[in-house]
């Protein structure tokens, strides 16, 4: 039994409307607004559904902030059993020995049915480790797609159901959109980092990084200026030199969406999480959907994208008692039935093929069309070592020096070469303090 004086006033009173729980959990995460209510939606269907254990979400702010509490609790040993981080973040967890217990580690050892192979590859293998070994447990996964405007399409003479598959056509449809005077603008992007650099070179495959993109070790350092890499970022300089291609900002691109919700830009590449807020705000004209454009003169694409999001790391220092809660809530958290409802509330991928058949069976990929086009575009082929994702300690600094570099290639301080060299060199200078400071 847990001890009452330890646990928090939040936890207290989870625990009066759940008197028989014999366990209570913490989960920190990062969730806000919808998406949040939902996750407590289904931490309560969790507690209801057994008298052994209770889980107490709690938000954190953003996955930086979140991932920065977690550090700061764990250090005070007042840490969270489990902690939901970023994507980016998985190298900065793996490497702090002794903070983790490995997911695979804590279903084995709690008695749970828990089977890697039922994940999605493309999904799980961002978090498992060379040996194949899952080190969290993923919830929330997306994969950037294309979005268009069909009304725009049709207007500028163009077929409103075919979207363009290369960069080719992404220039010759936007081009055409522009002169028919059907918008003012082509495309625009969210995150140059997650999708103009990372999703580019894996759908491309080519490697960011030495090591398998940083999965063999600390020892990595980055490659991103390859000729595949500094073609593209060429190209966007120039076709934003012409006005095809706008801007959308550093970070995320916060700048983006507004751009096409206002049929300012004919097209725009962000997450496939954000569908339903396309959608909520496309209300003048009808979106359709694509895979991310490829350049078909490079060998091996398309490949496939990889994932952004989230997973759920289970921190060292909890009794036995609260790892087998966390054991119980992950099996309950990755069932078909959970998954397949998370998946078709917020738009994140499914973790488990049993959720993404159950979604398929109940007809919703028929009724709401573009929903399977990031599952189709992951899953188009087998991951390779240039396309399962990256794994570089201090990333979440290096995606901001991406951002610097690229706004120094649209201001004409650098060309694209001279930007992509900065990340390399910049990057590999943090890259380099990580490994001082964790080797």
């Amino acid at each position: 039994m847990i001890r009452y004086s330890t646990v928090s006033a939040v936890a207290l009173a989870a625990s009066a409307c759940a008197a028989s729980a014999e366990t209570t959990i913490n989960w920190w995460h990062a969730m806000g607004g919808e998406l949040g209510a939902k996750l407590e939606e289904i931490v309560q269907g969790f507690n209801d559904s057994q008298d052994d254990y209770t889980v107490v979400p709690s938000y954190k702010g953003t996955y930086p902030e979140t991932m920065t509490a977690a550090i700061a609790a764990f250090r005070a040993g007042e840490q969270p059993t489990i902690v939901q981080v970023f994507e980016v973040g998985t190298g900065t967890m793996m490497a702090a020995e002794g903070a983790i217990v490995p997911v695979y580690q804590l279903m084995e050892e709690h008695g749970q049915d828990f089977d890697p192979a039922a994940f999605l590859p493309q999904v799980v293998g961002y978090y498992t480790d060379t040996d194949g070994n899952m080190l969290s447990m993923p919830f929330n996964s997306s994969t950037p797609i294309l979005y268009y405007n069909k009304n725009v399409f049709e207007a500028a003479g163009l077929d409103p159901n075919t979207p363009p598959k290369t960069w080719a056509e992404m220039e010759e449809f936007s081009k055409k959109i522009i002169d028919s005077g059907a918008a003012t603008c082509g495309f625009t992007t969210g995150w140059i980092s997650w999708i103009q650099t990372e999703n580019f070179s894996a759908w491309h495959n080519q490697p960011i990084g030495s090591m398998e993109n940083g999965f063999g070790g600390l020892d990595a350092e980055l490659t991103v200026n390859g000729p595949a890499q500094v073609k593209h970022w060429g190209n966007l300089k120039r076709l934003a030199d012409e006005g095809v291609f706008k801007y959308g900002g550093p970070v995320g691109g916060d700048n983006a969406p507004p751009m096409f919700y206002g049929q300012e830009c004919a097209m725009i590449m962000n997450s496939s999480a954000s569908r339903a807020g396309v959608i909520a705000n496309a209300t003048d004209f009808e979106v359709g959907y694509g895979m991310l454009p490829y350049y078909d003169d490079v060998d091996g694409a398309p490949q496939n994208s990889i994932i952004g999001g989230a997973t759920l790391w289970t921190l060292s220092g909890k009794s036995d008692d609260e790892y087998a809660a966390a054991a119980a809530f992950y099996s309950y958290l990755s069932s078909a039935e959970v998954q397949a409802d998370w998946h078709q509330f917020s738009g994140y991928l499914p973790i488990t093929q049993a959720a993404y058949d159950l979604t398929r069976e109940q007809g919703y990929y028929d009724e709401n069309p573009g929903a399977e086009t990031g599952l189709q575009q992951i899953t188009l082929n087998e991951p390779t070592e240039n396309s399962k994702g990256l794994r570089f300690g201090n990333y979440v600094q290096i995606r901001g020096v991406i951002d610097e570099e690229f706004e120094q290639l649209l201001s004409g301080d650098k060309d694209a070469q001279g930007a992509l060299d900065g990340v390399v060199e910049r990057g590999n200078a943090l890259l380099q303090e990580f490994r001082e400071q964790n080797q």
